[in-house]
């Protein structure tokens, strides 16, 4: 009896554990596989979704990887590019979420969505490197002005997103804080896109966060210097595209994030 007792408990902590996660939409490593992305989402999300995504450099991987999905014939990721493509806003507003500073970004957001004809209904923000030397009151500062466009906008979308791995590694100050907005997005039923995630794992799903790995795809082995990327597209021929360049980082890496922002936009749609 006890034995079921304590079966019936474990199964509904699970139940309430479930339906934590479900009720956010988490995008990370476990959404790099875009032949499970219904197709009949990806319409609806090119139909539906228009999109400002403000960002710099590293927040361009994820616009490289879409056009490397993109270029592929009859592929029907397409954007801007006609009837039937998703509309994407690149590099509006200008700017990131560190930069000129911490907050400035909001104020762009609001000045674009209260702009007059304004048709835009899903919002992105990037971090370049400033959630690494972020103190945990700015990602509070970002968690709240997030949650209070959100408030100001309900009919505007808005994705959250994790700063990119810079080598500190499981234990360093970087991790604490994308946990912090990893817990909140989960517990406020958010949409966050997780950009370290996506850094921390091949497509085997082998972990390298706890290797110090960095944006570039490198970590460290036995004090060796590798790189994850470069060593699976070596053990999986034909399965990695070229680029005309991944801002720091390798191809590999912007084609993971371009086949999670698409597997976003459906979830979303």
């Amino acid at each position: 009896m006890k034995k079921i007792i304590l079966f019936v408990f474990i199964a509904i902590i699970n139940v309430f554990l479930v339906d934590a996660r479900d009720n956010a939409i988490i995008i990370d490593h476990n959404c790099i596989d875009i032949s499970k992305v219904p197709l009949n989402w990806v319409e609806k999300a090119k139909q539906e979704i228009i999109l400002s995504y403000g960002h710099t450099s590293h927040g361009s991987q994820i616009v490289t990887g879409m056009d490397m999905l993109a270029e592929d014939e009859g592929s029907p990721f397409q954007y801007n590019n006609g009837e039937n493509t998703l509309v994407l806003y690149d590099y509006t507003p200008s700017g990131d979420l560190g930069n000129p500073d911490r907050t400035s970004w909001a104020d762009r957001t609001r000045e674009l969505l209260n702009q007059e004809g304004n048709t835009i209904n899903m919002v992105m923000w990037s971090w370049c490197g400033q959630a690494s030397d972020a103190r945990l009151e700015d990602i509070h500062t970002y968690t709240f002005l997030m949650n209070s466009l959100e408030t100001e906008f309900p009919n505007v979308t808005f994705i959250y997103m994790t700063g990119h791995l810079d080598g500190s590694g499981i234990n360093g100050t970087l991790h604490q804080k994308n946990e912090m907005i990893r817990e909140f997005c989960i517990e406020n039923k958010k949409i966050l896109f997780d950009f370290a995630d996506i850094e921390s794992y091949d497509p085997d799903g082998n972990f390298f966060l706890n290797k110090n790995a960095d944006d570039g795809c490198n970590y460290t082995l036995n004090g060796e210097n590798r790189n994850w990327a470069e060593e699976w597209c070596a053990n999986n021929p034909g399965k990695c595209k070229d680029c005309n360049g991944c801002a720091h980082s390798h191809c590999l890496n912007c084609q993971n994030k371009g086949k999670a922002f698409w597997w976003l936009l459906a979830r979303a749609a």
